[in-house]
């Protein structure tokens, strides 16, 4: 069994330190434990600082990809080399590296396909009242579009199992958190929980420059996800709001002939509101069948690279063959 430690890292010199030395060297049901430094156009000595600590696995980026390439490109690394497990940490050190064996021991059980560790938000002092409550927020939408029970959907610290990664496919280009989970969730992978505690904060975020600038990309990932796998029920809901809302103009518009007779006639703005309304209800279930049919070739096609992945990586499943 063979495990992959991956630290996507942007110019960590000062921490990368702390975070090498916590990693465990030994783990109960691993017999090869590798650390792989994802270099993210790092400017400073980050990569020296990871060779003077024994680190032998690199992925370089001549420039800053942003972390769902990192994650993308250090998977691949990791599967390349004989991964069975991925754990993802983060190089500012936020994460307790010291329970990277409670995340990896329920997919040695075979009872996880990915384990999360919850950070507990609520109890994080650094993160602000109206932070928590995004928080809880964003892993309540999370949860609802994947049909999972998380509590905390955003954190990056995580253990995969290689049929878990052959299976995922990363195509945003912000954060892949939040768009793992939908995925996984409708994939029917076994996802699993751990709380963990949070190390002090070192540094502010890379990842996003404002509040609203995460939330508005967060909210845009998680949307893009679910109309992914739910395409028709996104359509047919906005199609149903709209079929609702012109018939509110026509019913006003029949009263006013039953009651007003020839005075409806100076209603008109009503029935015209009511066919725009009607049509865009129209188009909507249209856009839905379409978008349902698409969704039934991306399935298809995810299954032809799930088994391009196998050959690629030269994973052969119990009861298959590569020749």
């Amino acid at each position: 069994m063979k495990l992959f430690v991956q630290v996507p890292c942007l110019n960590e010199e000062q921490t990368l330190p702390s975070v090498l030395a916590t990693i465990p060297k030994q783990i109960e049901g691993i017999d090869e434990i590798h650390i792989l430094i994802i270099d993210d156009g790092s400017t400073d000595r980050t990569v020296e600082v990871a060779r003077e600590h024994g680190v032998e696995h690199f992925v370089h980026h001549v420039r800053n990809m942003g972390l769902a390439r990192s994650f993308r490109d250090g998977v691949h690394y990791a599967l390349l080399n004989g991964a069975d497990i991925v754990v993802n940490t983060d190089g500012d050190n936020q994460y307790p590296q010291d329970r990277i064996p409670d995340l990896v021991a329920p997919i040695v059980a075979g009872e996880a396909d990915i384990v999360i560790g919850d950070r507990q938000t609520h109890t994080i002092e650094h993160f602000s009242w109206f932070k928590k409550r995004l928080q809880k927020l964003g892993s309540t939408v999370v949860n609802l579009a994947a049909s999972t029970d998380l509590p905390d959907a955003a954190s990056g610290f995580r253990a995969y199992s290689r049929d878990a990664l052959i299976k995922l496919n990363i195509v945003t280009q912000f954060s892949y958190c939040m768009e793992t989970i939908i995925q996984a969730g409708n994939k029917r992978l076994r996802i699993g929980s751990v709380p963990i505690d949070t190390n002090p904060k070192t540094r502010e975020s890379r990842l996003f420059s404002s509040m609203g600038q995460h939330v508005t990309k967060s909210a845009q990932a998680i949307l893009r996800s679910y109309i992914m796998f739910k395409p028709f029920a996104f359509f047919a809901v906005i199609g149903s709001f709209m079929f609702v809302g012109a018939m509110i103009p026509f019913v006003r518009y029949l009263i006013l002939i039953w009651f007003f007779g020839d005075d409806a006639g100076q209603h008109l703005q009503s029935l015209i509101l009511g066919v725009a309304l009607l049509i865009g209800a129209l188009l909507s279930f249209a856009l839905g069948v379409l978008a349902d049919l698409q969704r039934t070739n991306r399935v298809l096609a995810e299954e032809s690279l799930e088994r391009l992945k196998e050959m690629q990586y030269g994973i052969v499943r119990t009861g298959t063959s590569i020749g």
